[in-house]
């Protein structure tokens, strides 16, 4: 059984005193005084539930006893005591802070009843502070993933930029976590304790996104029976997260834009204007500027959103943190899924470290996910990843010549160099385990120009594809 509720009760009416003790003790720990002075004295030397004073009490009154513990002890719920014919004393102080009164004679029963509810109230709040607590603890800078150079860096210019209210244009190929770098800046920023709206602009068919993000009226379209607020109303004070923005028809962009020029709307089939207060954060894994230049996106909505550009950086430019990544999934899936912790070998882990996950982190914690509920041992090793990441040993192609000697009948020069070349490649592929930028260095070519020989060559290397 736990410990009983620790409450002050004031009143310098022995009588009520002893029945409001006698009624109460059994459910909670009661310090009685009998004067003003003594109860302020008694909240400076303990920590108190709840308070009951009453009103009218010699030296210093009900009221001042009340606003000593708004000013001290705020999340100390204060029921007041009140005789006949003080009603408004009573409302008033309920305006100064009291969470209820009750008036005297007192019934017991309603007295205990208005304790137990003002203690559940204060409970709720509690718990409600600790909840809130607890989605910014999750939404922390310190949350995100990384010790690499290019996260450290990232970290540094959303740090900067959460405590502005400018709009950001966040890039990055899929599943690096641009959702993710959103919530992080919302919740660093003024506007943390308000609405943090996301929606994927790519998952919403045109003729319904202009309703998610406007709203409408009732009637304005067929199985629109009533009216709507929309993702910018509901946001309204916070901040509104635009996903996959570069997949937004042309005739929406221009909508967009007008709202980022004059932050008012109308919602669809509607004429009153509603103007709100919003942050805006856009993000795409498309070049928005090439699409500009193909025009498949209007320039000027491109410049009202890449304001503050923030990018990404793809997992295989930070392999770093593949390590890090891996355990933290590992603690996160296993919890989850109730199983016991699992760990990984030294050498699954420097296989998945030179994959090149083309599907960044959100493919390795898919991976991560998958092999906690397949892989039966506590120790998860090389042969349980998938066959594509694990390392290779043996060599690839023929080795490359220390040497070439021109001979009595000579040589066919082009194709010397071509297999000579076929084979530098698969070399360069092999000691980088298949990672496509490590060995692009190795050969000193830029990753698209080895992509685009490996295919024209038609070569093709089993290990990180």
């Amino acid at each position: 059984m736990g410990l009983k509720p620790k409450i002050l009760i004031a009143d310098d009416e022995p009588l009520t005193l002893e029945l409001v003790v006698e009624r109460l003790q059994g459910d909670y720990d009661i310090e009685v005084v009998s004067c003003g002075k003594a109860a302020i004295a008694a909240a400076d030397k303990c920590s108190f539930k709840l308070v009951l004073t009453d009103l009218w009490m010699p030296d210093i009154n009900g009221m001042e006893v009340l606003a000593h513990f708004v000013q001290h002890y705020p999340d100390t719920p204060v029921i007041v005591l009140t005789g006949f014919g003080t009603i408004e004393t009573a409302v008033e102080a309920i305006k100064r802070g009291a969470y209820d009164y009750l008036s005297k004679p007192a019934n017991l029963d309603e007295i205990a009843l208005t304790l137990k509810r003002a203690l559940e109230h204060k409970d709720l709040k509690d718990q409600n502070v600790a909840l809130r607590t607890q989605i910014l603890e999750q939404h922390r800078l310190e949350r995100l993933i990384g010790q690499s150079v290019p996260m450290q860096k990232l970290y540094g210019v959303i740090k900067r930029v959460a405590k502005t209210d400018s709009t950001i244009l966040i890039t990055g190929e899929s599943g690096t976590g641009k959702e993710l770098i959103a919530n992080a800046i919302h919740y660093q920023s003024p506007r943390c304790d308000m609405p943090f709206v996301p929606i994927n602009c790519g998952a919403i068919p045109e003729e319904l996104l202009e309703s998610e993000l406007f709203g409408h009226e009732k009637g304005a379209f067929t199985g629109a029976f009533k009216e709507r607020r929309g993702r910018f109303e509901l946001a309204n004070k916070g901040t509104v997260f635009l996903d996959e923005i570069g997949e937004m028809s042309p005739k929406l962009q221009v909508k967009l834009l007008r709202f980022l020029q004059e932050t008012k709307f109308q919602r669809v089939g509607g004429s009153r204007t509603i103007e709100v207060d919003v942050r805006i954060l856009a993000a795409t894994n498309k070049d928005l500027e090439r699409a500009v230049a193909e025009n498949e996106f209007r320039e000027d909505l491109f410049y009202r959103l890449n304001v503050i550009p923030i990018h990404v950086p793809p997992l295989r430019e930070r392999a770093g943190d593949v390590a890090l990544l891996i355990r933290h999934f590992l603690i996160q899936h296993c919890q989850k899924k109730n199983i016991v912790q699992k760990r990984m070998s030294n050498s699954a882990i420097e296989s998945l470290k030179q994959y090149d996950w083309p599907g960044n982190v959100r493919e390795l914690e898919n991976v991560i996910e998958r092999l906690v509920i397949l892989t039966d041992a506590d120790e998860i090793d090389l042969s349980d990843l998938p066959k594509r990441m694990q390392a290779i040993d043996e060599p690839v192609g023929e080795p490359v010549p220390a040497c070439i000697e021109l001979g009595e009948a000579g040589i066919n020069l082009k194709e010397m160099l071509e297999n000579l070349e076929n084979r530098l490649i698969l070399d360069a592929l092999h000691r980088t385990g298949g990672v496509k930028n490590k060995a692009a260095k190795l050969l000193g070519l830029n990753r698209t120009t080895l992509i685009e020989k490996m295919k024209k060559k038609q070569l093709d290397y089993p290990i990180a594809l």
